[in-house]
């Protein structure tokens, strides 16, 4: 059996070399894409590209309730754009669940990633000299205090609960 891309297609081999390749039938096309190889190249693309771009400057970000459910819900349109839909036992064509979708890639959701990001910066400002600037402007405290009310999340308190 010869294979063509990530095909089987065994009248393939029986054909001269330099006739073009055969079209795919049904069972072949179905065989393409149910074969992960071009979403591993998708998802590489998002992973590299696309993400990166979206959440620039992240280690500095409070991430609200609001900022975490837009995250999520871009990270699910394009996972779902790459990983298509997938067919029911009865037959049905459905998108993939959220669940699926975490399992897909393994639990490595952008949020995880913006934590990850921010505890790398978080570790790098504490390895930096007490001379630095970013380090001064970490360690000061403000003359005044804060307003009355529910007080408003900080960085801070938010690189403390991504260390619980």
């Amino acid at each position: 059996m010869a294979k063509r891309g990530t095909c089987t297609n065994v009248s393939y081999r029986t054909q001269s070399p330099s006739s073009p390749p055969p079209p795919l039938d049904l069972k072949d096309r179905v065989k393409c894409i149910s074969l992960s190889e071009p979403n591993k190249s998708k998802l590489k693309l998002y992973w590299s590209v696309i993400r990166p771009n979206v959440v620039y400057g992240c280690e500095t970000w409070i991430l609200k309730e609001s900022i975490i459910q837009k995250l999520y819900v871009f990270e699910s349109k394009i996972l779902r754009k790459i990983f298509g839909p997938t067919k029911d036992a009865n037959g049905i064509w459905r998108i993939k669940r959220n669940k699926e979708l975490d399992e897909l890639i393994k639990h490595r959701n952008i949020i995880n990633y913006v934590k990850a990001q921010r505890l790398s910066w978080f570790g790098h400002i504490n390895r930096m000299p007490e001379t630095s600037i970013v380090k001064r402007i970490h360690k000061w405290k403000p003359f005044t205090g804060r307003p009355a009310g529910k007080s408003k999340s900080r960085w801070e308190d938010d690189v403390r609960n991504d260390l619980k």
